[in-house]
């Protein structure tokens, strides 16, 4: 059972989405379902009128089974897990939820099929889930694996106590850190992608420098991200004609390499652990494909210094160069 105090006039379900960082049909289907009280009274309407101070609570839902045909025959690297919260290392190639469009195993079947205890406040289909990564992105993600959990991961989300910084190669320099503060939206023409558009949602990151091949070919960026929005890191950047390597479906373009993935890693996730109310912090290390880069273009040891003092760089970002 997850309980919390409403702190605005509003609708249950607007308030719900909110404070819960889910979609909309999900907290409609939470309220039909009929585990949503409002003052100790089951409430089954989406547009109910809530008053300041009104305590809501969301009752858990009975966990059922995912049924797929699809059998997940890869492993995951566990980097952290109590009874609250699973923190992993997803490898790139693996989507992170099902959907009717995906035609193979996926995290969320992976973790089913592993015995692990999920919320189930965004649906079966997402049990678990507070965030995602593309499918191919890496790195760190945590899971949550009760509702209590869940709903306080996404409560930070949304008011930014929770801290996600990115390693990439893009194919230019940037000029100066800088900040994009740009609105996203799907694409008009391309809907496997998304794009700045005026009125879209407000999606706000942070590009930091980190090093430059001598040839100006390649340059190693951090990203911090403020919002969540699908493709953030790599719509931003194609909006200041810089692209991310491999990243094809953004504008990257090479005559010299094929490659084989896109190198964008979460490399650090920093989280208030829901039950404690500890501040921890968790690093995925980078996986082979990006060393074998570095080894082509820079020298490692300096890599590993410089990315080691990445939560220094994004301390004070209010001087930086912001794009709007």
């Amino acid at each position: 059972m997850t309980e919390f105090i409403s702190t605005n006039i509003a609708r249950l379900d607007q308030e719900l989405t909110s404070h819960l960082n889910i979609s909309r049909n999900q907290v409609i289907n939470l309220i039909k379902s009929a585990n949503v009280s409002v003052n100790d009274k089951v409430v089954k309407k989406a547009g109910f009128n809530l008053n300041l101070g009104d305590k809501i609570t969301i009752n858990q839902a009975k966990i059922t089974q995912i049924q797929s045909e699809f059998k997940a025959e890869f492993d995951i690297e566990i980097i952290y897990e109590d009874d609250d919260i699973l923190v992993i290392n997803k490898p790139i190639n693996i989507t992170v939820h099902p959907a009717p469009s995906v035609k193979e195993a996926t995290l969320v079947e992976w973790l089913k099929q592993n015995g692990y205890t999920l919320s189930n406040l965004a649906s079966q289909e997402r049990a678990g889930i507070v965030h995602r990564l593309d499918k191919g992105t890496s790195g760190v993600m945590v899971v949550a694996k009760n509702n209590e959990s869940h709903a306080n991961l996404s409560s930070q989300l949304s008011s930014r106590d929770m801290g996600r910084i990115y390693l990439a190669f893009c194919d230019l320099p940037l000029k100066e850190n800088c900040i994009i503060n740009r609105p996203i939206g799907r694409h008009m023409q391309n809907r496997l992608k998304n794009a700045v558009i005026s009125g879209a949602k407000p999606s706000k990151s942070a590009f930091a420098n980190i090093l430059t091949s001598e040839n100006k070919m390649v340059n190693l960026i951090a990203a911090k991200l403020f919002t969540g929005r699908t493709h953030q890191i790599r719509v931003h950047l194609a909006s200041i004609n810089r692209h991310i390597l491999g990243d094809d479906l953004y504008g990257f373009k090479s005559n010299n390499d094929k490659i084989g993935r896109i190198f964008l890693h979460a490399y650090i996730l920093r989280l208030i652990h829901p039950r404690s109310g500890q501040i921890m912090e968790f690093k995925a290390p980078l996986p082979n494909e990006f060393y074998e880069r570095i080894g082509k273009e820079f020298n490692k040891e300096i890599v590993d210094e410089s990315i080691g003092v990445l939560c220094d760089v994004f301390r004070d970002i209010s001087c930086w160069v912001c794009y709007e």
